[in-house]
């Protein structure tokens, strides 16, 4: 292992939801810096300006600060509890693994060490990233056909960048903001006569894209 250069370790949750309510997964992933120690590295540089950031293709200032150090030749290894934190699509999993390739850069995250010039590290780290964004796509198709539902069922409102459920009969209404861009409702999905309204009367909410890892 090159420990003449520095260790990353890079940590992200995607949503302000899981910052406020899964701390553990952050504590994990700040671990990994002591794990970074006992394998021989005096000192990690942790990146966690992804924090609330999805990795599904948005702008994350701190995986493109990633890259530029490992193109400049200055990390030896780059650490993560698993592929979704660092790469969510293919685009940007496959740039990481290429980069880190090319400067002989080490990938590690819970399961094991890997060496991305060596042919079979390489096919094993594709098909993690490969599973990590199947599992996105998963994710979003139970989110979409759960607000189809709920339109079907004239329980979804739009407001704005909220999507509002409420349960008829019941007078209680629940709002998530979304906490992204990619989160927003995409308005050209919805219908004239639903934006109006400021509610889904014919199920075109269905393109809304919200509650996404």
């Amino acid at each position: 292992m090159n420990i003449s250069r520095g260790a990353y370790v890079y940590v992200r949750q995607s949503t302000a939801d899981q910052l406020v309510n899964n701390p553990e997964s952050r504590r994990r992933q700040y671990g990994l810096a002591e794990r970074a120690r006992s394998l021989g590295w005096k000192d990690a540089i942790v990146i966690d300006e992804d924090l609330g950031r999805s990795g599904s293709g948005i702008s994350r200032p701190g995986f493109e600060k990633l890259l530029a150090a490992i193109c400049e030749g200055r990390v030896g290894a780059v650490l993560a509890i698993e592929a979704s934190r660092l790469a969510r699509n293919g685009r940007d999993w496959h740039t990481l693994i290429e980069f880190c390739g090319l400067v002989g850069t080490l990938i590690i995250d819970e399961d094991g060490i890997y060496e991305p010039r060596h042919p079979n590290d390489r096919l094993l780290l594709g098909m993690k990233g490969t599973m990590s964004e199947l599992e996105l796509s998963i994710l979003r198709a139970r989110s979409i056909e759960a607000l189809k539902q709920k339109a079907r069922r004239g329980e979804l409102f739009l407001t704005g960048r909220s999507v509002t459920s409420s349960r008829a009969g019941t007078g209680s209404r629940k709002t998530r903001t979304c906490g992204s861009a990619r989160r927003s409702i995409l308005y050209s999905g919805v219908s004239t006569n639903c934006r109006a309204s400021g509610r889904c009367i014919c199920g075109c909410a269905a393109r809304a894209l919200c509650s996404l890892p």
